[in-house]
């Protein structure tokens, strides 16, 4: 049995992976760079290629990170009730890490784990009466509301942490010409609040009942 001693290895494929996690909850995916990540290690590029060989790779093993400590739920037996719960289901567990839907939307990366999501949405369209290809224009459109809600919810967060001022929104609709535009002057002063509540699942119900619309 050996009993070599010493400094253990410096870096680890887990390190790694936390280390770019870390790196891209604090600054965005745009700033995760291998030889960026090689200094918040305190590491050489070379020594970081050793146990991860690229960018891609590494955000795929963050992914499918992700995707494992996901927690399914339980799906209603009823297809339209089961279509809006898995859709619910997969923006709940991607609105708390917004840079995964980033990564999502380059139509590159995906965990083979997260493919319950569009299976479930997929199943579920398909017993309400959508052909194949419809299912999939179906999810497609459940899809893009979904990250367009958590991409836009996310930058103006980021925004609103990073700036003080009042959004320049403000001073235009302060100043809105209400003979030119009489419906947006009407709601003015609540635009903020309005378009800040929670209404995911209110358009999901109505997007889905306009995708199904004619069937079953």
């Amino acid at each position: 049995m050996s009993t070599r001693t010493g400094r253990p290895p410096r870096l680890s494929r887990a390190r790694i992976v936390a280390a770019a996690r870390e790196l891209i909850e604090t600054h965005g995916v745009q700033a995760l760079t291998m030889r960026r990540l090689a200094t918040e290690l305190g590491a050489t590029p070379m020594a970081v290629y050793h146990h991860v060989p690229d960018k891609d790779a590494l955000l795929l093993l963050l992914l499918e990170e992700a995707a494992a400590t996901a927690v399914r739920p339980s799906l209603p037996a009823d297809p339209r009730a089961r279509l809006i719960v898995a859709a619910r289901a997969m923006r709940d567990i991607l609105a708390p890490v917004p840079w995964i839907t980033e990564v999502l939307t380059a139509d590159d990366l995906l965990s083979p784990e997260a493919l319950w999501y569009p299976e479930a949405i997929l199943d579920a369209a398909m017993e309400c009466g959508l052909e194949a290809d419809r299912a999939v224009h179906a999810y497609r459109s459940i899809w893009y509301y979904t990250a367009g809600e958590i991409l836009i919810r996310a930058a103006a967060d980021r925004r609103r942490s990073r700036d003080d001022r009042p959004p320049f929104r403000e001073q235009v609709f302060a100043d809105i010409d209400a003979e030119q535009f009489p419906r947006l002057a009407a709601v003015a002063d609540r635009w903020a609040e309005l378009t800040a509540a929670d209404t995911y699942e209110q358009g999901l119900r109505a997007l889905v009942a306009g995708l199904l619309a004619g069937v079953g």
